[in-house]
């Protein structure tokens, strides 16, 4: 069971890390454009559309990834002080009550609302010869179908904390730095950085 849980994590993971690429791609795109608009006075009409889109991808695409690391945010001024047990309960009321139902809606909807966009061969109405819009649609389900995946992961980990007291394993991808491990590392000390600093600051008045 274990091994089809991190399976699922790395397929998220995957997915997130690959459409991550889509802010390089918007990061030039709008650098250029403000280049084009404004030194050689050549704007494009449909600029606006493709970062709506590139956006768009990027913050749907990257759900599940964020779900699997569990790094939505969470009003955890008290969660943080619960049991695993309890932790694990209230995760399981909401993934059942509005997190199953929410993203299933969305999943289901996003499917027909990308079909008629690909029948009609929608295109952007924002700007004169818009963009078409069907393959950008087209992420709504892809989206919520990944997304619901990782959130039946999560309620089957809810289940196996319920079980066995303590959350298990999850794939760990990019963490936050732990500066007293990094400390231990390169073999420096707090007296060493309290030196620094006071070199530092002796030295800053005679600049």
């Amino acid at each position: 069971m274990q091994k089809i849980l991190l399976f699922i994590d790395q397929l998220s993971t995957w997915v997130g890390q690959a459409f991550s690429f889509c802010i390089v791609v918007l990061t030039l795109h709008v650098s250029w454009e403000v280049f084009s608009r404004y030194a050689l006075d050549a704007p494009r009409a449909w600029a606006f559309d493709f970062m709506i889109m590139m956006y768009g991808t990027l913050f749907m695409m990257a759900g599940a990834y964020a779900l699997s690391k569990n790094s939505h945010v969470r009003g955890d001024v008290l969660y943080g002080f619960f049991r695993p047990r309890t932790q694990a309960t209230l995760d399981l009321t909401l993934y059942i009550i509005f997190f199953i139902p929410g993203v299933f809606a969305l999943t289901y909807a996003g499917y027909f609302y990308a079909a008629d966009s690909w029948a009609i061969k929608e295109t952007s109405n924002i700007t004169y010869e818009g963009p078409p819009y069907y393959p950008f649609k087209t992420v709504i389900p892809l989206a919520g179908a990944i997304l619901l995946a990782q959130g039946i992961v999560e309620i089957i980990r809810c289940v196996i904390c319920l079980k066995q007291g303590e959350w298990p394993s999850r794939q760990v991808d990019v963490e936050e730095v732990d500066v007293d491990k990094l400390k231990e590392e390169l073999h420096v000390k707090d007296e060493d950085i309290q030196k620094l600093d006071q070199y530092v600051v002796h030295k800053e008045p005679n600049r």
